[in-house]
């Protein structure tokens, strides 16, 4: 996982000229807590061979999450699932260990909670290739749920927008990542902090399109936006009139600067996602 993040960086800073300083795993931090507004908005929990680590997902049918690569790559075992808006207020978060971390998750572990088994995109270039970044996976459910699912936006989507109403489109990120705020103690300069763990969703401006990656750019100006990508959980969708155009794949650590989106208005994208049953 550090490995990945590195080499994540190391990309980005040459794909898009920023001094980077945060890794993936990502999500939306400012704007508002979500409530029941996305409820097919999912938490999603796992262990690699590094830890156990948290990302967002999306409901795609009853059966399939959205998400991204980076989030279900080198998954052990199964993956918690929670739909639940408001986690913790407090830690811990509630979540249970697994009984053997090298393994991950089992059946027993999860017994009573959704769970479900990650995939990722065979195309997933683990952040060496800008024009074929294939941040994409999906967590198979185990057994169907009853809630909201979204559809993907049409293939194309982001490519239809006149060069002029790049920028007056505004995509809503929803996601458990941290929010800003000041320690308890020590410096009193605003940093990433977990807790309440809750879903969020936020508005941010679209910056630029290009064949894989929508950048956005996280404001709390008039106009501009309601808050930015921060760290947390990775994976979470944005949309764009009802349907998911992107997930968040990285960020920064200040949390409102530019941030950048998996395209899933991508015809191999779904393909990939059409074999689990996605948008057929």
């Amino acid at each position: 996982m550090r490995r990945k993040i590195v080499a994540a960086f190391a990309a980005l800073a040459a794909a898009f000229g920023l001094a980077l300083t945060a890794a993936p795993a990502q999500a939306s931090t400012g704007g508002e807590p979500d409530g029941s507004a996305h409820p097919g908005v999912a938490i999603i929990v796992y262990y690699t061979p590094e830890g156990r680590f948290r990302c967002s997902a999306a409901l795609v049918s009853p059966t399939v999450l959205l998400t991204a690569a980076h989030c279900t790559d080198g998954a052990l075992g199964k993956t918690l699932v929670s739909f639940d808006s408001v986690i913790a207020e407090q830690p811990p978060s509630g979540f249970p260990n697994a009984a053997d971390r090298s393994v991950g998750y089992t059946t027993a572990d999860l017994a009573g909670r959704v769970q479900g088994t990650a995939h990722t995109d065979p195309d997933f270039s683990h952040f060496t290739d800008e024009n074929n970044w294939n941040d994409v996976g999906v967590i198979v459910l185990d057994s169907p749920v009853s809630l909201p699912f979204y559809p993907l936006a049409a293939a194309g989507t982001l490519d239809a927008l006149a060069p002029g109403d790049v920028s007056k489109t505004v995509v809503t990120a929803v996601g458990y990542g941290t929010e800003l705020g000041k320690p308890a103690s020590g410096p009193q300069r605003r940093v990433p902090i977990t807790y309440p763990l809750i879903r969020r969703s936020v508005d941010l401006r679209a910056q630029k399109i290009g064949p894989q990656i929508l950048t956005t750019h996280g404001n709390v100006n008039p106009g501009m936006g309601t808050g930015g990508i921060c760290s947390g959980d990775s994976g979470g969708s944005a949309f764009l009139d009802g349907a998911i155009v992107g997930l968040t794949s990285f960020g920064r650590t200040n949390c409102l600067a530019l941030d950048g989106l998996q395209r899933v208005d991508l015809a191999p994208v779904q393909s990939w996602l059409a074999g689990f049953g996605v948008g057929s």
